[in-house]
């Protein structure tokens, strides 16, 4: 009888290091039975509403994520089953006709800044990881990623971040943290923290070849 996988959870505020986390976890056990799964893929499908007012997304609230599909799909890869991972179009700010073919693995790493707020969730994560960064270092971040990769303007991303990832990131990613079983401060920076979930798994890793 094949083994459940092992679900981590890595959530943190936009610009706290998350996804460097996950990352650094993944290139250490790349060419190993374990997959990323990113709650930005699963921003809810809005084609059925006017361009105009698809401008208007909320991308730092819960309503903005699909849960349903993600936990079913979630559900799916614990079955050992593979899904078809949604692809998300920021130009058209709605869901792509494109998929992505992801296959079960041993360890799956579930990571987004939202994933800790839904106890559904919550309740599929054998390992629940809150990445906590200074809000000053966030902010500096994110000026620079959406700068240089999403072409804006600094005044355009300093009055989103006021207007709206802040006022998001205070109601309802920061109380998250509580959930979390351990709390990463600085993100990518932090080796200790990085080695110490690098050997957790590989451990689960040597099991379930055991078992």
């Amino acid at each position: 009888m094949a083994k459940n996988p092992v679900v981590i959870g890595v959530a943190g505020g936009s610009g706290s290091g998350k996804t460097s986390v996950t990352k650094a976890i993944y290139e250490h056990f790349k060419g190993h039975s374990i997959l990323m799964l990113e709650q930005d893929f699963y921003y809810k499908d809005q084609s059925h509403l006017p361009f105009e007012q698809r401008l208007n997304t909320n991308y730092d609230h819960p309503l903005a994520f699909d849960n349903d599909l993600l936990i079913e799909h979630l559900n799916a890869l614990m079955n050992h089953n593979s899904i078809e991972k949604p692809v998300y179009d920021y130009t058209l700010h709605t869901r792509s006709e494109d998929v992505i073919i992801v296959e079960p693995k041993d360890v799956i790493i579930l990571e987004g800044i939202l994933i800790l707020e839904d106890e559904r969730l919550r309740e599929l994560m054998d390992i629940k990881l809150f990445v906590d960064t200074d809000a000053d270092l966030r902010i500096i971040r994110r000026i620079l990623r959406d700068i240089k990769e999403r072409g804006r303007s600094i005044d355009s991303v300093i009055e989103q971040y006021i207007s709206v990832v802040r006022p998001m990131h205070n109601q309802f990613i920061e109380p998250t943290k509580r959930y979390a079983d351990i709390i990463i401060p600085e993100g990518g920076q932090n080796h200790v923290a990085i080695d110490l979930m690098v050997t957790k798994i590989q451990t689960i890793l040597e099991l379930n070849a055991i078992l």
